[in-house]
C-alpha cells in the first residue's frame, strides 16, 4: 500500500521543497518530489501546507508517561517510548542515570529484547554514568558514583551489544582508558558531570570522547583558582572544532541566549538538541519521578533541596519550539539538530535523520506554531491530529 503526503513544505537535505509530495511504501520513503499530483490508489494525506520534517532522534532521555527506564521492565520501556512517540520522537536511546550493575543488566535485557522487534523505535541503550565526578553529581545518586573499573565495565560491554553510548568524567582515574576501550568497540564515550579543564578535555577527545552530555550543565566554565584564571570544560569543548555537543533545549537548562551562542559557535552539524526528560514528561498530574528526591515546581524538575536541576519534562516538539521561538534559530537548523545531527553522532545516518529515498519513513508534520500534528514511525501513523 502506498501513502502519499501532498501539499507540503518538505525539509530535504537540499533545503525546503514547497508544494512537494512524499511517497511511502511500508516502512520506507519511496520518493520525495516536487510533483504534487495525487497517485491513483494511494492513501492520500493532505499536509495542508504545513511543514513535513524528519522524525526526532532522542539520544538522551530517562523516561516519560510516568515511567523511567531505570525501572528496567518491559512495561516501563514501552510506556515511556510510546509517550515520546506521540510528541515527535521516532528514534530513541533509552537512558539510565547512574545505576547499580544489576539495574544496568536488567535494563540491558529489556532493551536488547525490544531492539529486536520489527520496526522498533529503540536504537540502543545510553548509560549516563556511573563513572562521574561526585563534585558535579547534580541529580545523580551520589552513592552509586565511582571511578571507572575495568573489572566492572569490560564484562558489561562484552556481553551487552545494545549499549551504544556511555558517559564519564574524563579527569577520573582510569577514565581515559575507559573511553578508549568504549570507542574501540563502537560505543560513543561522552563527557559528563565533570570538572575537566583543557588538558583533560584534549586527552579525552584523543581517546575517543567526541561528544559532550547536556553541554553547560554539570560542568564548569571559565573560573578562578585563587588569583589565577583557568578555562573550564565549556571553553575547552569550544576550542575543539570536531567535538559535538548536545543541549537541553527546554528553555530552562540553558537560557535561550546561551543556546543561540552554542549554535553560532558549534554550528548545526556539531550540535544536537535533547530533552533529558524524566518520567514526568508527557505524563498526567499524578506521575512521580523515579528518584524520590526530585520535585517539580512550575514545570521545572529539581532536587527537593533546590541544589540542582534534575532532568526535564520536555518533549521533542518543545525542543524545536524553544530553539526557533526563543533562541531565534532558523527552523531548518532546529529540525536538523533533532534529527540529522543526532543521526550522525549516533552513527545511524545511513537510515535515519533526513527525508530521502530509501531512508526509514520517520516523519513529522508540524503546524505554523511548531506543534506536532502527525507522526509516522517506520511508516506507521502513531499520532494524528490533522483530521
Amino acid at each position: 500500500m502506498l501513502t502519499q503526503i501532498i501539499n507540503a513544505r518538505i525539509l530535504t537535505p537540499q533545503g525546503w521543497l514547497k508544494d512537494g509530495s512524499m511517497i511511502l511504501r511500508n516502512h520506507k520513503i519511496l520518493e520525495v518530489t516536487n510533483c504534487d499530483l495525487a497517485i491513483i490508489g494511494a492513501n492520500i494525506i493532505d499536509a495542508k501546507g504545513m511543514y513535513v520534517v524528519p522524525g526526532g532522534i532522542e539520544m538522551h532521555v530517562h523516561g516519560g508517561g510516568g515511567r523511567d527506564f531505570q525501572e528496567g521492565t518491559e512495561d516501563a520501556f514501552r510506556t515511556a517510548v510510546e509517550a515520546h512517540l506521540k510528541h515527535g520522537t521516532t528514534t530513541i536511546f533509552p537512558t539510565l542515570s547512574s545505576s547499580t550493575v544489576p539495574m544496568i543488566m536488567k535494563a540491558v535485557e529489556t532493551c536488547s529484547r525490544l531492539m529486536h522487534e520489527e520496526n522498533t523505535p529503540i536504537a540502543g541503550l545510553h548509560l549516563e554514568g556511573h563513572y562521574l565526578n561526585k563534585a558535579k553529581a547534580g541529580a545523580q545518586m551520589p552513592e552509586w558514583i565511582k571511578d571507572p573499573d575495568p573489572n566492572e565495565y569490560i564484562p558489561i560491554v562484552e556481553n551487552c551489544p545494545c549499549i551504544k553510548r556511555w558517559d564519564a568524567a574524563p579527569e577520573l582515574p582510569g577514565a581515559i582508558q575507559f573511553g578508549r576501550y568504549c570507542s574501540e568497540r563502537g560505543i560513543l564515550p561522552s563527557i559528563a558531570h565533570t570538572q575537566a579543564e583543557w588538558k583533560d578535555v584534549k586527552a579525552a577527545f584523543e581517546a575517543g570522547y567526541t561528544h559532550v552530555t547536556h553541554f553547560y550543565n554539570a560542568m564548569p566554565g571559565f573560573h578562578n583558582k585563587r588569583e589565577y584564571k583557568y578555562e573550564g570544560t565549556v571553553e575547552s569543548v569550544y576550542l575543539i572544532d570536531d567535538m559535538t555537543i548536545e543541549c537541553v533545549s527546554d528553555g530552562i537548562h540553558v537560557p535561550p541566549t546561551i543556546l543561540r551562542m552554542a549554535y553560532k559557535i558549534k554550528g548545526v552539524e556539531r550540535m544536537a538538541l535533547t530533552t533529558d526528560a524524566l518520567a514526568l514528561a508527557a505524563s498526567d498530574a499524578e506521575a512521580k519521578a523515579f528518584d524520590p528526591r526530585v520535585v517539580i515546581e512550575n514545570g521545572v524538575c529539581k532536587l527537593s533541596d533546590r541544589s540542582a536541576l534534575a532532568g526535564s519534562i520536555a518533549t521533542m516538539e518543545r525542543l524545536v519550539q524553544v530553539a526557533v521561538q526563543e533562541a531565534e534559530i532558523p527552523l531548518e537548523d532546529a529540525v536538523r539538530m533533532v534529527s540529522e545531527t543526532p543521526a550522525h553522532i549516533m552513527r545511524i545516518n545511513d537510515r535515519k535523520g533526513t527525508l530521502q529515498r530509501g531512508k526509514d519513513a520517520d516523519i513529522l508534520i508540524l503546524d505554523d506554531e511548531l506543534r506536532v500534528r502527525c507522526v509516522w514511525q517506520m511508516g506507521k501513523i502513531v499520532e494524528n491530529s490533522l483530521f
